[in-house]
């Protein structure tokens, strides 16, 4: 049986002929996402801003009359709220924000919008899906926690890879995954779909596979440091680069099957997490060979001035070689 290669044998690209073309094309995405995050700001979730959110399903109409529940609502002078569809045309999301960490008040403020919703909106099929209730408080520490989460992600992938390689590869991936959070939240901001901590959870696991997808690429360039003494480190990066494309390509594919059937089919509690992991892939496998390749050349590793550290496993080959 004939295997099946999405990439064919013994590869060619120069990916590293575009390199300063796409750094400069990263580093405007950076700034341009930070001005986003600036300006526009992210719209930040239950989670993170306290309040309640509500979400509401109606059955038996295409799509959720969002004007008039919002006058209703309005006219129950609880403070601000914003609804918005999400998921189907039919499904909205009451966003409320509380004051005060009052358990009573806040079930009490509950039990007025719920109980409005399905007695106005009957003949509409109204079914109240889900309600969560998150204290200014707690939502204040959970903003914090998630921050501290992916700051110190960052810094210590960044040191494992300094000591697992050399200084310079924790510099180049640090950069990386600098590059594809900052794009992240750049989209956020864009789209302002829901910041909640299940973006944040998101954001933690496309840390993991960039750095994935970048440890494969850089413990192939270490291979090939000690192979080629004489080649260049802009041709010997290519080569580390297309010996790893099939397996990069296999694996993302793989990934992109399924993230596409839980964007177009799946609920839309979720439809945020999706978004973000289905952006976080393509801008992964990006930075991994456009982000951290060039930083290597610009920090001046090569074939001459790496000097790599044996490994245990390197020194029992070595003596087995030795009793062959």
């Amino acid at each position: 049986m004939k295997l099946l290669r999405l990439v064919p044998d013994n590869t060619n690209f120069r990916f590293l002929r575009w390199r300063h073309i796409a750094m400069g094309i990263s580093i405007l995405s950076i700034i341009a996402s930070l001005v986003l995050v600036g300006v526009r700001g992210l719209n930040l979730g239950v989670d993170f801003v306290g309040g309640q959110m509500i979400q509401v399903t109606f059955d038996k109409v295409a799509e959720a009359p969002v004007a008039e529940l919002r006058e209703d609502i309005e006219a129950l002078n609880l403070g601000e709220s914003t609804i918005q569809r999400f998921g189907q045309p039919n499904q909205v999301s009451v966003r409320m924000r509380l004051a005060g960490d009052n358990t009573d008040e806040v079930n009490a403020v509950t039990q007025r919008v719920t109980s409005m919703i399905t007695k106005e909106y009957a003949a509409q099929g109204a079914r109240i899906d889900g309600v969560d209730s998150v204290s200014g408080k707690v939502s204040e520490e959970l903003l914090t926690t998630g921050v501290y989460s992916l700051v110190f992600a960052m810094i210590a992938i960044a040191v494992y890879i300094w000591f697992r390689f050399e200084w310079q590869f924790g510099v180049a991936a640090l950069f990386a995954l600098f590059h594809d959070v900052a794009i992240t939240f750049g989209f956020f901001a864009l789209t302002q779909l829901e910041f909640n901590l299940n973006i944040i959870a998101a954001l933690l696991t496309i840390i993991g596979y960039s750095l994935n997808d970048t440890i494969v690429v850089f413990d192939r360039v270490r291979e090939n440091l000690r192979k080629y003494r004489k080649m260049d480190m802009i041709s010997l990066l290519d080569l580390s680069t297309n010996e790893t494309l099939a397996r990069t390509v296999m694996t993302s594919l793989t990934m992109l099957i399924a993230l596409l059937a839980l964007l177009l089919i799946g609920p839309g509690v979720i439809f945020g997490f999706t978004a973000a992991m289905t952006l976080g892939l393509f801008v992964g496998c990006y930075s991994s060979i456009y982000m951290a390749n060039p930083i290597l050349v610009w920090l001046g590793v090569g074939p001459h001035s790496f000097v790599p550290q044996q490994t245990e496993a390197d020194k029992a080959e070595a003596k087995l070689k030795e009793g062959l």
